[in-house]
């Protein structure tokens, strides 16, 4: 059972005696492969910069960020600031599932990493899957309003199916386990399952999202959010979301947006939604 937060009257009296509309953006950046060639990341890399500073949001999560590319990005962004770890040794070795924060809007108030397995508290690789994968945990307060915001980002396996489905429940239970009832929530990652997936109906079912087959004025842009670099494939292939729960969604968006040379900036586009809590 989720936790319950008391006093009611207190969340009921920081509810509405602030609004604040804010941008989170969810972000699989690719990670260093020097065998990408033409689409390699020293080569895109400050056009990603320029992508994200354009969007102008508070809260981002990337996926497959390693050391350097998260220390490029903790460079160029700022203002901002940082929390997560290396999936394979917990510390800067391996992908990162990083949430980057404006750190003059939301300080954090307790950072985690869990691995998507049968033991989460330990490095390690969980039923059917691949190899070791994360989910990034920061707890943001507003400094301005007090308010919480219980931020998840993680980036689910893309061979194993048992294990994509047990990650989503272990992610959920998490959520129960860490978060107050009421309070702000917001999941995003790379989730390598498409709407319709057993995870993604497991997900839907806790959380509130935009399907994509029923567009109408909050939601823009393609439909699918997987395209590879190739700047002609057309993106109908959803495997990145952004879940909210307790707050206001008030549009949703897959951006695509090309590099100068005509090429993808990242082989995922990145999911952008506006909120209001």
């Amino acid at each position: 059972m989720m936790k319950t937060l008391f006093p009611i009257l207190f969340v009921f009296i920081s509810v509405f005696t602030f609004a604040q509309e804010l941008k989170v953006m969810s972000y699989n950046i690719r990670y260093d492969n020097p065998g990408d060639g033409k689409d390699r990341w020293d080569i895109r890399k400050s056009e990603l910069i320029d992508l994200m500073k354009s969007q102008n949001a508070s809260i981002m999560g990337i996926q497959e960020g390693l050391y350097h590319q998260v220390q490029y990005l903790d460079s160029c962004l700022t203002n901002f600031t940082y929390s997560g770890v290396g999936r394979d040794d917990g510390i800067t070795r391996g992908e990162y599932s990083a949430i980057f924060y404006d750190s003059t809007l939301f300080s954090a108030e307790e950072e985690l990493t869990f691995w998507l397995s049968e033991t989460p508290d330990t490095i390690s690789v969980g039923w059917d899957a691949s190899m070791e994968r994360i989910c990034t945990y920061a707890k943001l307060k507003h400094k301005e309003s007090g308010l919480i915001i219980h931020v998840f980002n993680t980036h689910f396996d893309h061979l194993g199916e048992k294990a994509r489905l047990e990650s989503a429940m272990l992610i959920i239970d998490k959520i129960m386990e860490l978060c107050y009832e009421d309070e702000h929530i917001i999941l995003m990652g790379d989730f390598n399952a498409e709407p319709g997936s057993e995870p993604i109906r497991q997900l839907f079912s806790f959380f509130n999202d935009i399907d994509p087959h029923q567009i109408d004025m909050q939601y823009g842009g393609p439909v699918g959010t997987f395209t590879g670099f190739d700047p002609e494939a057309i993106a109908e292939k959803r495997i990145d979301y952004i879940f909210t729960a307790n707050i206001e969604l008030l549009s949703y968006t897959h951006l695509d947006r090309l590099r100068k040379n005509g090429r993808r900036i990242s082989d995922h586009l990145p999911v952008i939604v506006k909120i209001k809590m």
